[in-house]
């Protein structure tokens, strides 16, 4: 083995690139000089892939391998060396590193609201976003696109372009496709197809694919969404008329006690509705049960009318309730009548004891006045008992 072949031996390169970043799409080979030595070891691991610039132009690529930097390995190269006439000095060129894998939870989003016609309602501002995942397909048109001499090129240098290719063809699409607003969600899967495709050129043109888009929300303004929950919840309540009779109804039942309350209630609007028409038409009951014009009243409509509105009279008062102690429960508030249906079942005695607001402490109800009458006359006990 001569010198030349020793020498040679000892000063073979190893060029290979490690990667242990998340991130990095695009490393470069560092060496003084950029001078690679005639037999080098290349090592391309898997999602790797090896770009070789000579004097500013790409000469070759190398997919997953192990290469020696030879003849037979760099044709367009060796071309350029005169390799095959056995010139083996080191020669200058840049080496760079492509990470070919699927680089995913790449985000997308909407910076600035898009207009769209809708069938319903009309025209409305929609917002949305999503992610995707891109991947080097073309590492040497990736290179002379948008690498061009960084040594190091990350995801995120690329993703501010391709965010703004997105959202161009989203606006576009939605624009054009006619889906009511409220059967977006229902088709984000075919949208985001259809935005894939429409993006897949622009994209190419980078040396770059877009494998998997997806569309994770569409959504309208805040207002137009409170909007939309309000008409939602008058769909699902229905008869408004029915809705506020019943509501009205369960309040004077809460406030009154139950059943009593709501007879009460009853009674009380009856009463004032009698009332108010007697106000209106401007009339009086005579002693005998008659009714006739009130001194001064004139027809309706009339100055005598409007100048003497009638005064609706002051509600009645409020019915005392009661609470029962029995066995160490509490129940009620009962109102009187319904005391009065406990004495006739026997479920109320005398010795019972009850209280109502205002009273002090508790007392047997026989001793109290107003429910002493309700022993009164009830029904004696029957025979036998």
């Amino acid at each position: 083995m001569g010198i030349l072949d020793f020498l040679l031996g000892e000063f073979i390169d190893v060029i290979h690139w490690t990667d242990d970043t998340r991130d990095t799409m695009v490393w470069r080979f560092e060496r003084e000089g950029h001078e690679i030595k005639y037999g080098a070891k290349l090592t391309v691991r898997e999602g790797q892939a090896a770009v070789f610039v000579h004097e500013g132009v790409i000469a070759d690529v190398f997919t997953p391998g192990l290469y020696m930097l030879e003849t037979n390995n760099m044709p367009i190269l060796t071309k350029l060396q005169h390799w095959d006439h056995g010139f083996r000095s080191p020669f200058k060129s840049e080496i760079y590193f492509v990470n070919t894998t699927r680089f995913t939870d790449q985000k997308w989003g909407t910076k600035n609201p898009i207009i769209s016609r809708d069938a319903e309602f009309g025209p409305v501002r929609l917002r949305a976003f999503g992610t995707y995942v891109m991947r080097v397909s073309d590492p040497a048109k990736f290179i002379s696109e948008i690498v061009g001499t960084d040594g190091e090129f990350t995801a995120d240098e690329i993703g501010f372009q391709i965010r703004n290719i997105i959202v161009q063809a989203f606006s576009r699409v939605i624009a054009s496709a006619g889906i009511p607003v409220l059967d977006m969600a229902a088709n984000t899967a075919d949208l985001g197809k259809i935005v894939a495709k429409a993006i897949s050129p622009a994209i190419e043109a980078y040396g770059l694919a877009i494998p998997e888009f997806y569309i994770e929300n569409i959504s309208l303004p805040e207002a137009v969404e409170a909007a939309l929950d309000k008409r939602s919840s008058i769909g699902i309540v229905g008869d408004l008329n029915r809705y506020m009779q019943f509501n009205a109804a369960e309040a004077l039942g809460r406030g009154e006690g139950g059943a009593a309350g709501a007879a009460m209630g009853a009674g009380m609007g009856a009463g004032m509705g009698a009332g108010m028409g007697m106000a209106m038409g401007g009339m009086m009951m005579r002693p005998d049960g008659s009714m006739a014009m009130a001194p001064g009243a004139g027809p309706w409509g009339s100055p005598a009318a409007q100048a003497a509105p009638a005064t609706p009279p002051p509600p009645p008062p409020v019915e005392k309730v009661w609470h029962v102690a029995q066995s160490g429960a509490v129940s009620g508030p009962f109102g009187r009548g319904h005391l009065g249906r406990l004495v006739a079942d026997g479920s109320l005695t005398r010795e019972t004891l009850v209280w109502a607001p205002g009273q002090d402490g508790w007392k047997p109800a026989g001793e109290i006045a107003e429910l002493a009458q309700l022993f009164t006359v009830a029904p004696p006990p029957p025979p036998g008992a």
